[in-house]
């Protein structure tokens, strides 16, 4: 069982209130940054970074992404309790946690397997419960298509047409497009077949 204290608790809603004032206004997206324990993911020598609003290493060359970034990619998924959501990219297994916190049904990919396999016995640790690929995410999850909502925690050169492939009508895909220098979150949506 994860510990989570009433100082734990008192950091993650100064966390809310740092993410508010940045510019998100989902009271759900808020609730479900509040709820998830960001230092169950951190070393305990490392406790001081777990509610700071930045990215931090966890291992692999990856990190666990910025609370804002999550949020504000969660903000623009718009997600709805029982979307069915691709997310490529499991890292932490952080963002994950905070799509089931929004009642989403998660099916989550991720390519290094020392991640991978990290996540797979942690997140159940804690109670999330999302669905584990291990795998190339560019080419998303065909066998369980179509998606309402996807989600790319990773910057990609361009937008794979193998996502966009798999969202469903009126599914929503949020992605960073760019280079390492500069990238820009893209939300795509598919109408009558057409992205938009």
């Amino acid at each position: 069982m994860i510990e989570d204290t009433y100082k734990h608790r008192g950091l993650r809603n100064k966390l809310v209130k740092m993410v508010a004032e940045k510019g998100i206004k989902s009271e759900a997206v808020l609730a479900a940054i509040g709820k998830v324990p960001r230092h169950a993911f951190f070393e305990n020598a490392l406790l001081d970074h777990a509610y700071q609003d930045k990215a931090f290493p966890i291992g692999e060359g990856q990190t666990i992404s910025q609370p804002f970034t999550v949020a504000f990619q969660t903000e623009k998924l718009n997600i709805k309790p029982g979307d069915k959501v691709l997310e490529i990219g499991t890292g932490s297994g952080y963002q994950a946690c905070v799509l089931l916190e929004l009642g989403a049904k998660v099916y989550t990919i991720e390519y290094n397997k020392v991640l991978f396999e990290r996540t797979k016995q942690f997140l159940p640790l804690m109670g999330y419960k999302p669905f584990f690929f291990y795998g190339d995410g560019s080419k998303g999850l065909p066998a369980k298509a179509p998606y309402d909502k996807i989600i790319v925690t990773a910057g990609a050169p361009v937008v794979p047409t193998n996502l966009t492939d798999q969202l469903s009508e009126n599914g929503i895909l949020v992605i960073p497009v760019g280079d390492r220098e500069k990238q820009q979150m893209l939300k795509i949506t598919k109408k009558n077949g057409k992205l938009i």
